[in-house]
């Protein structure tokens, strides 16, 4: 489904969705004469919503059901769990990338105020790192992105990815008593499964105002079929923790949390935060190829440097490695 939609075929299926939310059968023609459309242009609209991930049945002689109950995401509740004087946290029904749009908020010219975020219920290309798509179907996991400037330039950005996954993790050990684990640069491990990945996204000069997009994506409850779309284990929040996972108040608190982590990093740098990495490093002392460079580099894994550097053991040696394009995975 496109995201160049009109907004009345949005302000319509947003209107569907919130019926079926409930989980319960819902006949075409109540939905039909709800719409003020055709029970044909209910089907349609069912199968635009099927394509973006919403597991939807059509029950024949019945009507239609979401395949689980579905909580959706909403202002007002977010507002609730908000600390007083948050920035403002925008909501769309569906987008291309969270993270696109704030970018393209930032090429227009709009002000944005630090610690500003957008939040969707799915994304039609949605993006990990190094060009790589990320899975994003309706409502059933957080599309995240925040606006931060760095006054100190790009270089202050060095472990900036880092810390958030360890802002990450400290929130959901602290809320859900989920034990996270870290794999460098910028993914997030539950019992070596993926949970999350955060991606960084820089525009500025080397030693002048920098702006930041930091956008994190963190599996919830994926639905049915989502190993056909992603190609390496995954884990959801629901299927690690004990407890009811509220997307409106995880928002909030993810939104409150990177602020406070952030003004830190901002004042103290990386230092303050390699030993934290350290603890949750997921290849802790494994045996890893680093690839991405001019050639492959295998080593020990011992975790990163003060500046976040990777460091790996090479022939006796400690060798630290950065780059953007650099992939880390257990060697086989």
């Amino acid at each position: 489904m496109s995201v160049r939609q009109l907004p009345q075929t949005l302000a319509l299926q947003r209107q569907m969705i919130q019926q079926l939310a409930d989980g319960k059968t819902h006949s075409g023609e109540a939905l039909a004469q709800q719409a003020g459309i055709s029970r044909a242009a209910i089907a349609k609209h069912i199968s635009q919503l099927q394509q973006i991930g919403l597991e939807i049945f059509a029950i024949s002689g019945k009507g239609y059901r979401l395949a689980q109950p579905l909580q959706l995401l909403d202002v007002a509740k977010m507002k609730q769990w908000q600390t007083a004087g948050s920035p403002e946290i925008l909501l769309q029904h569906l987008t291309d990338s969270t993270n696109t749009q704030l970018l393209k908020r930032l090429q227009d010219g709009q002000s944005l105020e630090k610690g500003q975020v957008i939040v969707a219920e799915a994304q039609s290309a949605g993006r990990g790192r190094r060009g790589n798509d990320w899975y994003s179907p309706f409502g059933s996991n957080l599309y995240f992105s925040m606006y931060w400037r760095l006054e100190q330039g790009i270089q202050a950005a060095m472990g900036l990815s880092l810390v958030v996954g360890i802002a990450i993790a400290q929130l959901l050990e602290r809320r859900y008593q989920c034990p996270l684990k870290l794999k460098w640069p910028n993914d997030l491990y539950v019992n070596h499964k993926k949970l999350g990945g955060v991606l960084v996204e820089l525009t500025g000069q080397t030693h002048a105002d920098c702006d930041v997009v930091i956008g994190i994506g963190l599996n919830i409850q994926m639905p049915a079929g989502g190993e056909t779309k992603i190609h390496q284990p995954f884990t959801d929040l629901m299927q690690e923790v004990d407890a009811q996972i509220d997307r409106n108040q995880l928002v909030a608190e993810l939104q409150h949390q990177l602020i406070q982590t952030l003004k830190h990093f901002e004042v103290h740098g990386f230092t303050d935060f390699a030993s934290e990495f350290n603890q949750r490093n997921e290849f802790d002392e494994q045996t890893v190829q680093l690839t991405g460079g001019s050639e492959p580099q295998i080593g020990v894994c011992k975790g990163v440097d003060h500046q976040g550097g990777l460091t790996l053991q090479q022939d006796g040696q400690l060798k630290s490695y950065f780059g953007g394009e650099l992939s880390l995975r257990g060697k086989q």
